[in-house]
Formats: C-alpha cells, sequence, structure tokens
C-alpha cells in the first residue's frame, strides 16, 4: 500500500506485509503510546479490522483486531487496558470516516488465510531490554535474560526481606501474572512451572511472595510495568522449549544498599520477627553479595 493514515495520537503507515504504526509524543498522548514509541503490526498478526463511531463527538475509530497469542503486550495486559491506551486503536476525525473505511477494506483483504486461528507464536516485538520500573516495594529490571526484584525498606514485607532480593533467569520460568495498578491488588508475579511443564498456580498474596511485586499510587504504573512484563513474557516463551536454567550470575551489590539491608534485618531481630538464627544467617548471605 504504501500509503499513510494520520490519526489522533498516532499515524499507521500501511506496507506490502505490516502496518507500521508511529505514537505522537504530545502531552495529551497516552504515556503508553510515547513507551512504545512504534510498533510493527505484520498484517498474519491480525485477525480481523473494525471501523465503529468513537466515544468522543466528532470521531471514529479503526481497530485491527489482533490474533489471540500473536502479541506480548495484549497477551501480558490480558484485557486490562483501557480502549483509550489500545494500541490498535486509531482515532480519526469524523470527516476521515470515508478514508478509513478504504483503509479497512484495504487490510481485511490482506489478513491471512488463518486469521481467526491463534497464532504459533508471537508475531509482533515486545518492547526492547533493559527495562526498569519501581513498585511499591522493589525496583524491578529485566536486562533480557533476568529479571530482578531488589527491596525497599520502606515497602517490602518481612517476608520479602527474609527472603533477600530476588534474581530469575527467563529459563527458569514459565509465565507472568500482571494486574493493573489501575485496580485493586496491581501486582506483578513471575511464575515458575509446575510438574506439567506450564505456570504453576499462585498460593501467596503478592505482598508475601518473594516472586510479586506490588503496585500502588505512583508506583507500577501502566506505561512503566506493562512493557516490562511483555517482555519478561515474550523472552519466556522464546526459551520454553529448551527451558534449562542457566548458570547463575552473580550480581554485586552495593555496599551503602547492604549497609542498609543489614539495619533492616537488625529492626526486624529487635522487633521479634526474626530469629536470632535467621538474623544471622540472611546477613552472611547479604556480606556474601559485596
Amino acid at each position: 500500500m504504501g500509503d499513510v493514515l494520520a490519526g489522533i495520537h498516532s499515524s499507521w503507515e500501511f506496507d506490502t506485509d505490516s502496518v507500521l504504526i508511529r505514537f505522537e509524543r504530545g502531552i495529551r498522548t497516552p504515556k503508553l503510546f510515547q513507551i512504545l514509541g512504534e510498533r510493527r503490526i505484520p498484517y498474519e498478526a491480525l485477525s480481523s479490522v473494525e471501523l465503529v463511531p468513537g466515544k468522543r463527538k466528532g470521531t471514529t475509530v479503526l481497530r485491527a483486531v489482533p490474533r489471540p497469542g500473536a502479541d506480548p503486550l495484549l497477551d501480558a495486559a490480558a484485557g486490562q487496558l483501557k480502549s483509550s491506551a489500545d494500541p490498535y486503536r486509531l482515532l480519526l476525525p469524523a470527516e476521515r470516516e470515508t478514508l478509513a473505511e478504504y483503509y479497512a477494506d484495504e487490510l481485511r483483504a490482506a489478513l491471512p488465510a488463518t486469521a481467526a486461528e491463534p497464532a504459533d507464536g508471537y508475531l509482533v516485538a515486545a518492547p526492547a531490554a533493559p527495562l526498569q520500573f519501581k513498585a511499591y516495594d522493589a525496583r524491578v529490571a529485566f536486562d533480557g535474560d533476568v529479571v530482578s526484584f531488589r527491596w525497599f525498606s520502606t515497602g517490602a514485607s518481612s517476608a520479602k526481606w527474609k527472603a533477600g532480593d530476588q534474581f530469575f533467569q527467563v529459563s527458569e520460568l514459565a509465565g507472568i501474572e500482571w494486574r493493573s495498578p489501575e485496580i485493586a491488588g496491581g501486582h506483578l508475579r513471575l511464575l515458575r512451572p509446575g510438574p506439567d511443564g506450564e505456570p504453576e498456580p499462585a498460593t501467596t498474596e503478592p505482598d508475601q511472595d518473594p516472586t510479586a511485586v506490588c503496585f500502588g499510587l505512583g508506583y507500577g504504573l501502566v506505561h512503566e510495568s506493562l512493557p516490562l512484563a511483555a517482555a519478561v513474557l515474550a523472552a519466556v516463551t522464546s526459551t520454553e522449549p529448551a527451558r534449562v536454567p542457566s548458570k547463575a550470575h552473580h550480581h554485586r551489590a552495593d555496599p551503602a544498599d547492604i549497609a542498609d539491608r543489614i539495619r533492616h534485618l537488625g529492626d526486624l531481630h529487635g522487633a521479634g520477627l526474626l530469629t536470632d538464627e535467621e538474623f544471622s544467617e540472611k546477613k552472611k548471605e547479604l556480606l556474601a553479595e559485596l
């Protein structure tokens, strides 16, 4: 096709086998769009195309509907994104409806024969690592191979402090669970494989689970936590056939951070939340990270 359809917050550039979605960086553009920047969507990743009136008066919406399993971002979001933050939604002034109808028909003609079927694997690229964000109880980072949770002394539960900072090789994971920070109980949980290789169901509340971080007001915002969750999910999926644990990485800690953690352990010990043995063991583990 080679044409460009410019809308509000984004524009779609149509190619022979894909559509390149470029998001604007204006102050009114949803922050998730600004973080994503641009995304190339192969036509084989789409199942259908919709053209509907916009909620805002004088607008129309062109939406490409992705096939299930084609986009790690939407898989991670699991239907929790607001319509205004849907990256497959192009908002247009009503006067461009006729033009939008033309491109909708062109897109429908380009859909694959397998459009009604789930995708065999991800066809849309995940946000690129490295990525990081602040949760309520930890700083979360992903470098492409390892997910790290570094607990905050002011937010993490004693159970998480006892467990210590966490580092997860993607080859040791089976999936992720992302709950939007815009709803109660928002969190990101990393799922380990069960005996059958499928993600093991969680049995612990996120605030007590060292494989989870909790969101809160101003923490784990959608535009920060969802791209990382999607990147981890895509990496986990790409390693699934082998799922062989990699050699552990040694993460050298900041001495000031270790000192702060030992002081916090001392507070827990003084409050009776840690036994003498637990305090000594965790202190040794922290000192070993230096």
